[in-house]
């Protein structure tokens, strides 16, 4: 048993792994916020909560010594210096923890991605704290998009809110860049990244420094031909040209709609629009081809399956 710390644990993502945590009963599990726990949710007797200010780096300290891996949560988008994560590395190093693992969980590349781009912020960090030794052994546990996103509007997990994707299942349609219909992109399941980083955590052996978690590994093209098989007719495609993305130009007949909490109304628009540009133009670079790291380190895990869980949500729907 080790002491577990969460980060920004009151978060979507973060409530799945706690409650893998949990759920081992093998783990003390702290968390880390910056406002009481909320009267409405149901906290688990075990969890330990802890209100912090992420600006105070002695109150860090002190609140992670006998810490043994920290996980981060914390939101990167209202935070472009990543402050908050540099000063809990910092504490980190100085409290003894061993392991840290900055709020990653998504793509391994950030390019044309302008609201993923702060994580390079931290990766850099990291490298630098660790240049003449390892200081703060650590991971960026990397799942690609969550596959529960392709079943908007149906939620498939506890607490992570569906969003949409360029792969609209529901209305069977979707928006593929022209002459690149197989890039590649990683599709994993909430719960199946849950249940990974419950299992590093307990894993005995050194972090690889990139925790690539390959659910499922297709192109844009395979993606179609499951949807079309299983939502029983063709999809209605939307191909846009590179230079016209590059240019900040979306010219489909549609565009996602569903926003990130953490995104104000104000600025919807501009940020769907840019988020579709982004996943689009970098899925072409290859910043969605997620690595098999932490696969190869639980061989005997069971990913979920693309079309079985899609099977499972559209089948027998209109």
């Amino acid at each position: 048993m080790v002491k577990v710390t969460v980060a920004g644990g009151s978060g979507q993502v973060s409530r799945e792994v706690i409650d893998a945590l949990l759920e081992s009963k093998k783990h003390e599990v702290t968390v880390l916020s910056r406002r009481e726990a909320p009267a409405s949710a149901q906290i688990p007797s075990e969890l330990h909560w802890k209100v912090v200010d992420y600006n105070d780096k002695k109150a860090l300290v002190d609140v992670l010594r006998g810490t043994h891996t920290l996980l981060s949560f914390v939101q990167t988008l209202s935070d472009p210096d990543q402050r908050s994560q540099k000063n809990l590395i910092d504490a980190c190093i100085e409290a003894g923890v061993k392991r840290f693992a900055p709020s990653e969980y998504g793509s391994q590349g950030t390019v044309d991605m302008d609201w993923l781009r702060v994580k390079v912020n931290i990766r850099e960090y990291l490298e630098e704290v660790n240049r003449k030794e390892q200081v703060l052994e650590y991971t960026l546990f990397q799942p690609g998009l969550f596959l529960d996103y392709l079943a908007y509007p149906y939620k498939t997990s506890k607490y992570v809110d569906q969003l949409q994707t360029v792969f609209d299942f529901q209305n069977r349609r979707a928006i593929v860049v022209e002459g690149h219909e197989d890039a590649i992109i990683t599709l994993t399941a909430i719960a199946d990244i849950a249940k990974i980083v419950a299992r590093a955590v307990e894993y005995e052996g050194t972090w690889p420094k990139i925790g690539g978690i390959r659910g499922n590994r297709v192109t844009f093209s395979q993606i179609l031909e499951i949807g079309e098989k299983i939502r029983g007719r063709p999809f209605a495609i939307d191909k846009v040209k590179v230079e016209d993305l590059e240019n900040g130009e979306l010219k489909t007949n549609w565009n996602i709609e569903a926003i990130h909490q953490m995104v104000s109304a104000d600025q919807a628009a501009a940020f769907l629009k840019a988020v579709s540009i982004g996943i689009l133009l970098s899925s072409s670079k290859g910043a969605w081809d997620i690595s098999d790291d932490m696969n190869r380190l639980f061989p005997d895990f069971e990913f979920t399956s693309i079309e079985k869980f899609l099977t499972g949500i559209w089948e027998g729907k209109e």
